[in-house]
């Protein structure tokens, strides 16, 4: 059953995302994604100040990003200091740094760390491992202290996303990993897709759940791993970008997964923390009762969701202490 403030919030989201979109071109649907994003974004925090940026890769291509810094929430903060590299979401196909703004603005503004959104490159036009490559790279540089920004030297760094910002960012932890690179402090991971076909039973139960369906999450697959023409199956895809087909689980930063109660993705998130502690590692689980996909937005009006914001900037704060 969905949380009575989330029932309305999926009603005023639906009205305000036509059904027809899928019939769009990807930019049509990109530039919907962020109006609808934008009606659903309450006045920004005062006080935050926000700078954006450009990294420019190896590779030639700039990866836009955009800092958001509270000063009254950090000076209340005293021992906690650090970056935060927040993936958005948008089934790797939407989302740029205004489609998530609400996000990574309350972030900054509840914990008093730095939050710098990361923009990536967008399938169909660059599948997989583009993204990938994109997030990998941003990451690099922070832990280089290489980022364009005025950022404390040696601050702790933590990875977050949303949906497939959540794969990026437990890509991304899982890769550091295999290459025996350290510094990554902590990864939250809220409703992420972690493989290309979503975890029993959610997959089946939830399929057709308001706000993200099974097919929705296939077809965002099938833009960025790619679709065999021959059998119709998801193409093979670089093995690091998918997080659940990992051989192992061990020697991954504290890791907070959340899933939402009535999303096709919601096991992803489970399992994934089962794997890690099997390894032994340190994982925790949320799943949000009464929540959907994309519920965050939801943040203004619903316990639920405003839950799980805080269990998100308690795990932040908790692993950028010094």
């Amino acid at each position: 059953m969905l949380e009575p403030e989330i029932a309305a919030f999926v009603e005023r989201a639906s009205a305000l995302y036509p059904s027809h979109h899928a019939a769009m071109t990807s930019r049509e649907q990109r530039d919907l994604y962020d109006r609808y994003a934008a009606l659903l974004t309450p006045p920004l925090p005062g006080e935050l100040i926000t700078q954006d940026a450009s990294f420019h890769t190896d590779t030639g291509h700039a990866i836009p990003l955009r800092l958001y810094r509270h000063p009254a929430k950090a000076r209340e903060n005293g021992g906690i200091r650090g970056t935060v590299l927040y993936v958005h979401g948008g089934g790797f196909v939407l989302g740029s740094l205004n489609s998530h703004q609400m996000m990574t603005a309350r972030l900054a503004a509840d914990t008093g760390l730095d939050v710098i959104a990361v923009d990536y490159r967008l399938a169909p036009e660059h599948r997989a491992p583009a993204a990938h490559d994109d997030c990998l790279a941003i990451t690099r540089a922070a832990l280089n202290n290489r980022l364009p920004f005025d950022l404390p030297e040696n601050a702790p760094l933590q990875l977050a996303g949303d949906s497939a910002g959540g794969t990026l960012a437990a890509s991304i932890a899982l890769r550091l990993r295999d290459e025996g690179v350290s510094g990554v402090r902590g990864i939250a991971l809220v409703y992420p897709m972690l493989g290309t076909e979503p975890q029993w039973p959610a997959r089946d139960t939830e399929a057709h759940a308001p706000m993200l369906t099974l097919a929705d999450v296939h077809k965002f697959r099938d833009a960025y791993w790619g679709k065999s023409e021959e059998t119709g199956d998801a193409s093979p895809a670089p093995a690091w970008t998918i997080p659940l087909a990992a051989t192992r689980f061990d020697g991954l930063p504290p890791t907070l997964a959340i899933g939402a109660e009535h999303d096709p993705l919601r096991d992803d998130a489970r399992v994934f923390v089962e794997r890690i502690r099997a390894a032994g590692g340190d994982a925790r689980l949320l799943i949000g009762t009464g929540l959907v996909h994309g519920c965050w937005r939801a943040l203004e009006t619903s316990p639920g969701v405003q839950a799980m914001h805080r269990a998100v900037c308690d795990f932040l704060c908790e692993h950028a202490r010094d």
